[in-house]
């Protein structure tokens, strides 16, 4: 199980516990500030332990909820403007707090749950960030959306629209294209 240095403290007592703790092969340093019982742990649980404060979004839900097959090589994270998130592994995309975790639900990635924007949620991203995306990427995924309309939550659809910045266009689009 993947811990904090707090909660490790909490645990074993003290730092120098912890490393003993370590020396004798019952704890692993993961990276600075993170331990776990086990050698093995996923980087997903790492970055989801890193920023909890965070969503994932775009890319890396899409291939999660299976729209695309294309294997993201970053991580795409969605947090408050202003967060300061500097990791190689991390694609940032700020969001008004407000709409943050809107639509956010908890996800089991590669063994780890994790916060993620539920298929509804990430319909309007796809739509609002579409001249963002490479063109063969998004028809694919519109393809795919169109494949499982019938499985979605319109209702949420439809409560999470008026929040989203470019409403308007994101409507037209839904209309156009996936309906």
């Amino acid at each position: 199980m993947l811990q904090t240095l707090a909660q490790c403290i909490e645990t074993f007592g003290s730092k120098y516990l912890i490393k003993k703790a370590i020396a004798e092969g019952r704890l692993f340093r993961i990276a600075k500030g993170f331990y776990s019982d086990s050698k093995d742990v996923s980087e997903t649980s790492l970055i989801s332990a890193k920023y909890p404060k965070a969503v994932f979004t775009m890319n890396t839900a899409f291939y999660h909820y299976g729209l695309t097959d294309t294997i993201p090589e970053k991580y795409y994270l969605a947090t408050e403007r202003g967060a300061k998130i500097s990791d190689n592994r991390v694609v940032l995309k700020f969001e008004n707090s407000d709409i943050l975790f809107l639509g956010a639900v908890q996800e089991s990635v590669n063994g780890a749950t994790v916060s993620m924007y539920n298929r509804e949620r990430m319909l309007l991203e796809l739509i609002r960030n579409k001249s963002n995306l490479p063109f063969d990427y998004y028809k694919e995924i519109i393809l795919n959306y169109r494949k499982i309309v019938d499985e979605l939550d319109m209702q949420f659809v439809q409560d999470y629209l008026p929040q989203m910045p470019k409403a308007d266009m994101i409507r037209k689009v839904l209309e156009a294209e996936v309906l």
